[in-house]
């Protein structure tokens, strides 16, 4: 943790204030999430997953973080979250959706992070990536997840969604918020599986084999959204 963490993590009324953005901040998705309507495809993928006796080690854009957020509830993934003051907001609102929080991320901490999402996959755990945060660049994927499938031998399971009504916001991701009643599309990829003996080489190919997914996926997304507008 560096001295500004600290500072903030020893200010009372910075964690006040977290707790009460956190509060106001499930409240909002959670009303928004009920006005949303789904369609799904590859979804098979995620339950097969568990089928098999793995637990899916689930990668999206960092971008597509509220609706993934509210349609994947409920299910004990576990996520990085910073140990700055938003990582410990954003904490307390995913916390309250039933997820679990791995604090650290690929700039401070990550490799702690990484060990906790280890640990937890072996008690049964999946685990969720945005694999181009925290900072970006946008749509270009880390490694995280491709060494966490590997660390453990559980499958990385590309997934992207989009809304057909929504507000884009002006950040580095592009963040899509949907709009109330929206229809969002959600489209699963096939798994995959980064070998236990894989070197730096095969690490690097994973990742762009989990970047080239994602990417393909959206095209899906909005072709699927185009046939429930039709």
């Amino acid at each position: 943790m560096t001295q500004r963490e600290a500072t903030w993590h020893d200010s009372a009324l910075k964690r006040l204030q977290a707790r009460v953005i956190a509060a106001v901040g499930y409240r909002l998705v959670a009303c928004l999430g009920a006005t949303l309507r789904w369609k799904t495809e590859g979804l098979e993928h995620f339950e097969a997953t568990f089928a098999n006796g793995h637990r899916p080690i689930m990668a999206f854009w960092h971008g597509r973080i509220l609706p993934a957020t509210y349609y994947f509830r409920r299910r004990g993934i576990v996520v990085i979250t910073s140990e700055n003051f938003d990582g410990e907001w954003i904490a307390g609102i995913i916390e309250r959706f039933g997820y679990g929080t791995a604090r650290g991320s690929t700039s401070r901490g990550g490799i702690k992070a990484l060990l906790q999402l280890k640990r937890d996959m072996a008690e049964g755990k999946p685990a969720g990536f945005t694999v181009d945060g925290p900072r970006g660049p946008a749509r270009v994927a880390q490694s995280g997840a491709v060494w966490l499938s590997k660390a453990t031998g559980n499958l990385v399971l590309p997934f992207h969604l989009e809304a057909d009504r929504h507000w884009t916001l002006k950040s580095w991701d592009r963040t899509q918020i949907p709009k109330p009643f929206a229809t969002v599309a959600l489209v699963v990829g096939e798994p995959f599986l980064v070998s236990p003996d894989a070197d730096e080489r095969a690490i690097e190919a994973a990742r762009v084999r989990l970047e080239r997914a994602l990417h393909a996926l959206e095209p899906r997304a909005l072709a699927l959204i185009a046939r429930v507008g039709r």
